[in-house]
């Protein structure tokens, strides 16, 4: 009697066995030749961090807790930084204006690049162009822009006065001002970083489908309720995520206070990043310094965090 030939799947040979496939586990696993290698490629980057980032605020975090000014060896003074700091008259004012630029930038700088971008999307000849105009004040360098819009905002012989005045309309300190020195910051800085925000929401407004627009049109919405129920919800993400980061750029606001008020009007425009240069630069104290600088880190450390799990919270509901 002849033995039974093992059954084989369709297509199977005896000479060419159809080998199994690896564990699921396996196949991410990459050889350590591979691990090495894609490391090696990273070393150049990782150094960079570690010498010009890392090191440099693990540095900050402990000369905050020491008393350090140049050519004298570090004294541990544990918190003392901090609450010398924390009882300086400029400190309230630096925090006070630090926030109102912030709220202002919101107010201001937020909704103009959106609107912007609303009307470029729109365009129907010329977008090239248009999105040079709007992105070129980001390639002039911060201390260039500040320094025009300086001899623009003087209030003698300055272009916005002299603007003014041509049209028989009342001139303005600017930001020689008390009242309007903060404004005319704001301004600055909403003109000057503008450009790349704009064109990240031409990207989010050009990835939306376009059925959606005929969809509401057909049920009778007008322009606005379009820009509300369909264009806002699809670009949702993309508004959290810049505001996030606004935020954190503008609380850490220093060009143009630095170039163009000096601080001034009687601290109207001194912030957070501003008192930190004086207490390293002026007052050769890189412990308070220092202190300063830990305390923006964990304020805007913690807003993020909470930023992030509202707006993740709100995500998956």
């Amino acid at each position: 009697m002849t033995k039974t030939a093992e059954r084989r799947p369709a297509g199977q040979t005896a000479a060419h066995p159809v080998q199994a496939p690896p564990p699921a586990g396996d196949r991410g696993r990459r050889r350590p030749a591979d691990q090495v290698r894609a490391y090696a490629f990273l070393l150049g980057a990782l150094i960079c961090f570690a010498l010009f980032s890392w090191y440099p605020a693990i540095r900050a975090v402990v000369i905050a807790f020491q008393k350090y000014t140049p050519g004298s060896s570090p004294q541990w003074v544990g918190t003392a930084n901090f609450t010398r700091v924390w009882h300086d008259p400029e400190f309230t004012a630096a925090w006070r204006n630090t926030l109102t630029f912030t709220l202002l930038a919101l107010l201001i700088g937020f909704a103009v690049p959106f609107v912007l971008a609303l009307v470029l999307n729109e365009l129907r000849h010329a977008k090239a162009f248009f999105r040079v105009v709007v992105y070129l004040p980001v390639m002039i360098p911060p201390v260039v822009s500040a320094l025009l819009w300086k001899w623009f905002y003087d209030p003698g012989a300055g272009l916005a006065n002299e603007t003014l005045r041509s049209l028989h309309l009342p001139t303005s300190n600017w930001s020689n001002g008390t009242g309007t020195a903060l404004v005319s910051l704001v301004i600055v800085a909403t003109w000057a970083n503008m450009g790349g925000t704009v064109l990240i929401y031409l990207a989010a407004l050009q990835s939306i489908p376009g059925e959606l627009y005929e969809a509401a049109e057909l049920d009778g919405a007008n322009l606005l309720q379009r820009i509300r129920h369909v264009t806002v919800p699809q670009t949702r993400f993309v508004i959290l995520m810049l505001m996030l980061l606004q935020i954190i750029a503008t609380m850490q606001v220093f060009t143009e206070p630095f170039v163009i008020t000096g601080g001034g009007p009687e601290n109207a425009t001194v912030t957070v990043l501003y008192l930190i240069y004086k207490y390293a630069f002026l007052y050769n104290d890189f412990g308070g310094a220092c202190a300063l600088s830990v305390m923006l880190l964990v304020l805007l450390g913690a807003f993020s965090a909470v930023y992030l799990r509202l707006t993740r919270s709100e995500g998956d509901a």
